[in-house]
């Protein structure tokens, strides 16, 4: 049986985690990246223990605890009284628990770990995807350079713009959530200093008066960053780019009525990211023919859970394990059990995050923390 030639589409967190899994398989897998390098992308991500575990599975475990903070506890707290509503014991608890702790970092690093453990020679950047055609048993690619490549299987790990689901299903058509998601990081020595008594080192979310307002905070930088999240009404549709400025001043003043210790996180804040968010319903299917669809290409999910790179490595680790020991000519039948193996829990996900209650007075964690990609039965 000779192996499959495997191209993907990207390479984000859910990508490269599918090349890394997929070349355990013995494929030959080659991932296409339109940047012309691997940067700085984003500025932090939350890794529940389900992510982790799926992490140590594809052996970037050891790399990426080197750098990332370990949150004591998962906290929501009331937005006027800070009374707290639920708890979830991290850190060794979780490991004991769920098999992984819950992990804190600069995006970046986790980019990097991920990027380190790729098979040599596997990256392609500079290569932007412009269209392919299936014929013969083959997927033909065109980049927008004028190359060519060939490949058994085409994976869409492009995002939340695929261009991949585009022409597999057609343009989407997003719903917008009449939010405003604002992004900050700010040195926790900063915060320490003026404000000593606040406890730090929980993951914490501050749930508003309604599920549109929030503040969520956690350290990242192994301690010396404190990260904060947080998301406020506006009326009229915007931007979803993740790299456009906005005023902090503008959400200190949103956030105006909160209570003072979720107040005194934001007055250091001097940079702040904005981004209208957007919603996507679960799509029907994941495939066509030999090509598939990865992570947020084809579940983008609102970000009130921190499972949308979770769900994505899942994937991942889901996709390999399905294909594993499968030739060319069973690929067809194999991205059907993908999708049967993942669609349920993903879509469930998604609407769960959509509907921004995930444990906001309950402590029930383990449906989401406690999967494990690797071992969980696979769909017949």
């Amino acid at each position: 049986m000779n192996a499959p030639r495997i191209a993907i589409v990207g390479a984000g967190i859910g990508g490269m985690a599918a090349a890394i899994a997929l070349a355990r398989t013995g494929a030959a897998v080659a991932v296409y990246e339109q940047a012309a390098a691997l940067g700085w992308v984003g500025q932090a991500i939350n890794l529940a223990p389900n992510a982790v575990r799926a992490l140590d599975g594809l052996g970037v475990g050891a790399a990426i605890r080197g750098t990332a903070w370990r949150p004591t506890m998962r906290l929501s707290r009331d937005w006027q009284t800070g009374a707290i509503t639920s708890r979830v014991e991290m850190a060794e608890s979780a490991q004991q628990r769920y098999g992984a702790p819950m992990l804190t970092m600069h995006r970046a690093e986790l980019i990097g770990a991920l990027g380190a453990a790729l098979p040599a020679g596997c990256l392609r950047t500079g290569h932007r995807l412009a269209a392919w055609d299936e014929s013969g048993g083959e997927v033909r690619l065109r980049f927008a350079d004028g190359t060519e490549a060939g490949c058994d299987l085409l994976v869409g790990a492009d995002g939340i713009h695929s261009l991949v689901r585009q022409h597999l299903f057609g343009p989407d058509r997003p719903a917008y959530t009449g939010m405003i998601a604002w992004r900050m990081v700010v040195p926790a020595a900063a915060v320490a200093a003026a404000r000593p008594d606040i406890d730090l080192t929980p993951f914490t979310k501050w749930w508003g008066p309604t599920p549109q307002v929030q503040l969520v905070h956690f350290l990242i930088g192994g301690g010396r960053d404190l990260f904060l999240f947080a998301t406020l009404p506006a009326p009229e549709p915007a931007r979803e780019s993740w790299s456009q400025t906005g005023d902090a001043q503008v959400l200190r003043a949103g956030l105006a009525g909160f209570h003072p210790d979720a107040r005194a996180l934001l007055e250091p804040a001097r940079e702040a990211y904005r981004t209208a968010l957007y919603d996507r319903a679960p799509l029907a299917a994941w495939s066509r023919g030999r090509v598939c669809l990865l992570g947020d290409a084809c579940h983008a999910m609102t970000p009130f859970m921190a499972q949308g790179a979770a769900q994505g490595i899942e994937d991942a680790v889901a996709l390999a394990r399905c294909l594993d020991g499968v030739g060319a000519d069973g690929i067809v039948a194999a991205l059907e059990r993908y999708q049967r193996c993942r669609h349920p829990r993903a879509s469930r996900i998604q609407k769960t995050s959509h509907e921004n209650q995930f444990l906001k007075t309950q402590d029930d964690a383990d449906w989401v923390y406690g999967h494990d990609a690797w071992n969980v039965p696979l769909a017949a």
